[in-house]
């Protein structure tokens, strides 16, 4: 490949680029023949095989799924349920902590919020040793007073709820402009800002479209620097939309089906989280190309669950089938 032009830097791209795209149209393929049901493997490539990939759409991510099935769509619509739902749920981002709440307290609602009641049902089980957090990215804690991780969660979720920050995300004009509330707020970071509003904004109430705009998380840099070198350095997020923008160039360069997902093509947040996992993938595919956090191996090895696979996306989104999920 020769070299791309991005903001008016040139940037040679590495063979890392072109595995990208091989591996979007590969781990679609995966995710396209367990919908399809049948034993596996689902791929004849060794690294997918054995090792462990989130899917190129972010939103068909099994706990997006859980978040957007059984949190965002289930239960009272009033804006503010669907917010405290929805950052209660990504604090922790980990199903059976959400299930551990809703067999305990019944249905999860702000209007019946009780800091005592949900400290009481967290702390229980962590002194029985169950963990509350997923390890797919890490929430700092604040320090807002408590003693535990996840009481002072709480109190941060509280804080937003009793700072208007619902009617704030809701009212904000852009995408940009909503992640700046989160933003606001203690322990919450630039990525972490994104990734929830990106969650946020699954749900009905919000408007805004996910190619608005990117937060390049650290992952996401890593693999950006395998695919084009240190002169990628500081244009992350562009270099992020010009993938999102050449896509069907590229797959089409190298010969590759990729229909999207139900013809919906790759987004800002889906070319950012591939860039995540091609750094992944590079590192037994390509183990000379280095990035800039210095990580070799792939922690996560694959392993076929018998569930089935769901599949029911935000109904703004047109692509589901009439029956729901």
């Amino acid at each position: 490949m020769n070299e791309i032009r991005v903001t008016g830097r040139r940037l040679a791209p590495t063979p890392v680029f072109d595995t990208y795209w091989r591996f979007a149209a590969a781990r679609q393929k995966v995710y396209e023949a367990r919908l399809a049901g049948g034993e596996g493997p689902f791929t004849d490539d060794p690294i997918l095989q054995r090792y462990r990939f989130t899917n190129c759409f972010r939103a068909a991510d099994r706990v997006s799924q859980d978040l957007i099935s059984n949190v965002i769509y289930r239960g009272g619509q009033e804006w503010q349920e669907v917010f405290f739902r929805t950052l209660l749920f990504k604090i922790f981002n980990k199903t059976s902590t959400w299930r551990l709440l809703e067999t305990h307290l019944g249905e999860v609602r702000w209007d019946g919020y009780s800091y005592r009641a949900f400290d009481r049902v967290l702390s229980q089980a962590f002194s029985a040793g169950q963990r509350l957090y997923s390890a797919a990215y890490i929430v700092p804690p604040p320090q807002l007073g408590e003693q535990r991780k996840h009481q002072n969660h709480l109190r941060l979720l509280e804080m937003m709820m009793q700072t208007d920050a619902p009617e704030r995300v809701l009212s904000a004009p852009t995408l940009q402009d909503a992640y700046r509330v989160l933003l606001g707020f203690p322990a919450i970071g630039p990525f972490l800002a994104y990734q929830f509003v990106i969650d946020l904004n699954y749900a009905a109430q919000m408007p805004f479209s996910e190619m608005e705009f990117v937060v390049p998380g650290p992952g996401a840099r890593d693999g950006i620097r395998k695919c084009f070198g240190a002169a990628a350095d500081g244009i992350e997020a562009d270099v992020i939309r010009y993938m999102a923008d050449t896509q069907d160039e590229h797959f089409a360069r190298l010969g590759l089906a990729f229909a999207g997902l139900k013809g919906r093509r790759l987004q800002l947040i889906d070319c950012q989280n591939l860039f995540c996992e091609v750094d992944k993938y590079a590192r037994v595919a390509h183990p000379h190309i280095a990035g800039i956090s210095g990580r070799s191996r792939i922690k996560q090895t694959y392993r076929q669950q018998a569930d089935p696979m769901p599949a029911w996306f935000p109904p703004k989104w047109q692509l589901n089938n009439p029956t729901g999920p």
